[in-house]
């Protein structure tokens, strides 16, 4: 008898769904079964782009409707990267009708969407997890083993994170993510779920004490009956004294990047939200010193440049297949995993905590 495949429906023909879909094909225990969009040629349309760039051998079925897949015995899992603003709704529905669920970020509009799903997760006992890719890359575990050796970092003081990018006016006038309807958390929702869950990463999931917040930078457009983030800063206090902060822009060019500092060096990734074309992802700890004597003050550097062989878009081993492999090694053996929903629920916290802040001017709140 061979190995069980997972049988994945896509829920929404959004941009990602192209790139998982690859992540899906080379994952080698999943399958894509059935697209559904609000039309069949829209789901059929997005169904022969993926197969002219990435082909599979078996069919794929175009769907009209969400509740049409959802009614298919043939389906084991779901992908979910439609809008937040809608996307409560269908998680529930997914989960209620027997599907594991994955799910994009930010998963929710406020902690208590989050819980809903969860929480039909749990009375259906499917799988809940968000697709943050770099959680599934070898990196992590390699960075875990340098922040616990007690000697590369030391005791952690400070953990700083940036992911940005610069969009024009016509993506400001026309995308989602500045509707305050469909993502009303903009920048951080979109971009700040992987700052704030790096931070988490690196403090192993201990949530902060208190959290600020700002919005840098908004937009209301004549669609939206609020301003959405367009530029945000955040802050982050823990109980044993570490802070942290995060930035998140849709008005900064390219960087990805996180700093964790302690008392006895550094831990340094560039890339870590999608890793740099290539065949390897990296990252750098720092140990440099500094030395008075006389006349000469001397700082030193020392610098080591951990590499790791993982290849990137969509490549056997890389983060994003790696993501879906996982998920479907979960749904394949019936095995579930609690730490998928407990992390999600804690990074919306800490997202809606930022906002609530930003939005009752800049004071502490707690997760």
């Amino acid at each position: 008898m061979g190995e069980k495949t997972c049988r994945w429906g896509i829920l929404s023909t959004a941009e990602i769904a192209k790139k998982n879909w690859a992540s899906i094909a080379n994952s080698g225990n999943g399958r894509v079964v059935a697209v559904a969009s609000r039309s069949v040629e829209k789901a059929q349309k997005f169904i022969s782009a993926c197969q002219a760039s990435v082909p599979v051998a078996h069919s794929v079925d175009a769907v009209g409707s969400y509740e049409e897949l959802l009614s298919r015995s043939d389906i084991d899992a779901v992908y979910v990267p439609l809008p937040t603003g809608i996307r409560t709704e269908w998680v529930v529905k997914a989960a209620q009708a027997g599907k594991h669920v994955m799910v994009e970020k930010p998963c929710g509009v406020t902690t208590a969407d989050v819980q809903a799903m969860v929480d039909a997760c749990n009375a259906s006992k499917v799988q809940f997890m968000d697709g943050v890719m770099f959680m599934h890359s070898a990196r992590m575990n390699a960075m875990r083993a340098v922040l616990d050796d007690g000697k590369s970092v030391g005791e952690i003081r400070r953990i700083a994170s940036q992911f940005s990018f610069c969009a024009d006016q016509s993506w400001v006038e026309s995308n989602i993510r500045a509707s305050s309807q469909l993502e009303p958390a903009g920048c951080l929702g979109d971009l700040g779920w992987y700052t704030i869950r790096i931070i988490l990463f690196a403090m192993k999931y201990e949530m902060p004490v208190e959290v600020r917040g700002r919005i840098l930078n908004g937009v209301k457009r004549a669609d939206s009956s609020d301003v959405v983030p367009m530029e945000f800063q955040g802050e982050m206090h823990f109980a044993n004294g570490v802070s942290a902060t995060f930035f998140n822009s849709f008005r900064t060019n390219n960087q990805q990047w996180a700093h964790i500092s302690g008392s006895k060096g550094y831990l340094a990734v560039n890339d870590f939200v999608l890793p740099y074309y290539g065949n390897e992802v990296s990252f750098d700890v720092g140990n440099h010193s500094f030395s008075a004597d006389g006349c000469y003050f001397t700082m030193e550097k020392h610098l080591k440049t951990q590499q790791l062989r993982e290849y990137s878009n969509n490549a056997k081993n890389a983060q994003e297949t790696a993501l879906f492999r996982n998920f479907s090694e979960l749904v394949n053996t019936g095995n579930r995993d609690n730490f998928w929903p407990e992390v999600a629920l804690k990074t919306q916290r800490i997202l809606d905590a930022a906002l609530k802040s930003a939005n009752s001017g800049g004071g502490a709140i707690a997760p």
